[in-house]
């Protein structure tokens, strides 16, 4: 497979292509069908936080990213806002960021700020289930056959979502969670999205979509205890 600014092209036809193509024209028209339920469903409570938004946290009610998409092709990411405006500072967030206000963090903690991203499923930005959209800047860092991660849209949820669901209040605990997070959790979420890339299937998505709303514990990273080390990809 080959490609002409960002679109797959295939030389050859065959039974695995078609088998590919059929999985991922399921999973397009899973996207699409219940990214446009969610949103209608969703409208009144879009509308409240809106208006929480306004009322309590001076600014945008919107918070926009340039994100890295399918192919390596950027796109626009949709939020709502849960930090103070032009807060600059490192990407990396945890629990008490001064820059996640009050409201904010009520967002955070239940995931209402990322609901948003239904319209970027809708759009064909991202899908239900794809390794989690990142700024270039963390993009840029992955080589060689990491690169195969970036042949797929980029999702709400994933493997390693769910084993760092708890990802902020796990940095809150971290002496350096800025070089812990480029030294392990970074490593371990390529490594976990690499493997989703190899073994992905439709009815896979259905479990991890599963596995998300139910939030099972035991898939969420687990904080040692003092003195133990912390070892890459390890749950």
């Amino acid at each position: 497979m080959e490609y002409h600014k960002y679109v797959p092209v295939y030389k050859d036809i065959s039974w695995e292509n078609l088998h590919l193509g059929m999985r991922d024209f399921l999973k397009r028209l899973f996207d699409i069908f219940f990214s446009f339920i969610g949103l209608i469903i969703l409208i009144p409570l879009f509308i409240i936080i809106a208006v929480l938004i306004k009322l309590m946290m001076p600014g945008p009610v919107l918070f926009i990213q340039k994100r890295t998409g399918r192919y390596g092709k950027p796109f626009s990411l949709f939020k709502f806002r849960s930090m103070t405006i032009n807060n600059g500072g490192s990407p990396t967030t945890i629990i008490g960021d001064s820059r996640i206000t009050a409201l904010g963090a009520e967002l955070r903690k239940y995931k209402l700020d990322e609901l948003l991203e239904l319209w970027n499923v809708l759009k064909g930005d991202m899908s239900f289930v794809g390794p989690r959209p990142d700024i270039s800047e963390f993009t840029d860092r992955i080589t060689g056959e990491e690169r195969r991660i970036l042949d797929l849209r980029p999702g709400i949820t994933c493997p390693a979502s769910l084993k760092y669901s708890n990802e902020e209040e796990m940095l809150a605990c971290i002496p350096d969670p800025h070089k812990f997070t480029d030294e392990v959790v970074w490593p371990d979420k390529v490594r976990m999205n690499l493997d989703y890339y190899y073994h992905r299937s439709f009815f896979g998505d259905i479990i991890i979509i599963i596995k998300t709303v139910v939030k099972r514990r035991k898939e969420r990273y687990v904080i040692p205890s003092e003195g133990e080390k912390y070892e890459q990809g390890q749950k």
